[in-house]
């Protein structure tokens, strides 16, 4: 037997004795009561009654039954606003917004038990699912703040942010759930960088640079090798324009 498996000294608390935190405690009795009853027949008066709280308790971390299926999206969209706005101003924008979305697979991938529990749960309760869009609504909208901030000076910038801001999530989503359909067993991250990483030779162009106006009556020719990627096309398009 290993020193490991000793008994706790006196004074000392076994592992088992040591309980959660309330809020975690609450996450774990509302996901045993889903699980066992189904979500809509499980209340939050069936939640506090498992954990041994009062129902202040439970709002108090959460403001309702939906919240609980998703603790963690508060802080890691939280973590993620951080992240962007840590920048100096130099960073290659579409990196910065990938490398942003790879905080939100860390988070599922912490506990890969949990989130495809979740996983599973969310696509039997359309309220659930509905809820989850909202979620990722918001983070889109974080990513397109920053890409807005960082492409300003360009005549399209609103829409070129949009758009990336859309392909992130896009990318990022089908990869987390093709992890999640596995049960959390395939590689998470090299999924999520092979789908990024079309995003990134897709809009990831280097600085930068302002477009100039074009006069509505101007014709710009640009030969370009076929099967060349869209953004090496766009990028000399942009070269042409700025000679002029």
């Amino acid at each position: 037997m290993s020193s490991s498996s000793t008994a706790p000294r006196r004074g000392e608390k076994s592992e088992s004795a040591v309980k959660p935190p309330m809020r975690d405690a609450l996450v774990a009795a509302a996901f045993r009561l889903f699980l066992e009853r189904g979500y809509e027949q499980t209340t939050v008066d069936d939640i506090v009654a498992l954990a041994g709280v009062g129902r202040r308790s439970f709002f108090r971390y959460f403001p309702s039954k939906e919240d609980v299926v998703f603790p963690d999206h508060e802080r890691c969209l939280t973590d993620m606003t951080a992240f962007l706005a840590a920048g100096d101003g130099t960073e290659e924008p579409v990196r910065r917004v990938c490398d942003a979305a790879r905080l939100v697979l860390r988070m599922y991938a912490e506990n890969p038990d949990f989130s495809v529990q979740r996983y599973l749960l969310t696509k039997q309760v359309p309220g659930l699912r509905a809820y989850e869009l909202s979620v990722v609504w918001r983070y889109e909208r974080a990513l397109a703040d920053y890409l807005r901030r960082r492409l300003r000076d360009l005549r399209d910038g609103t829409l070129r942010a949009d758009v990336i801001a859309a392909a992130v999530v896009a990318a990022h989503n089908n990869a987390l759930r093709s992890w999640l359909r596995s049960d959390g067993k395939s590689d998470p991250e090299a999924a999520v960088d092979h789908a990024l990483g079309l995003v990134q030779s897709a809009f990831g162009t280097g600085p930068v640079r302002p477009v100039p106006e074009c006069p509505e009556d101007d014709v710009v020719v640009v030969v370009s090798r076929r099967g060349a990627p869209l953004w090496r096309v766009v990028q000399e398009i942009e070269t042409t324009l700025a000679r002029e």
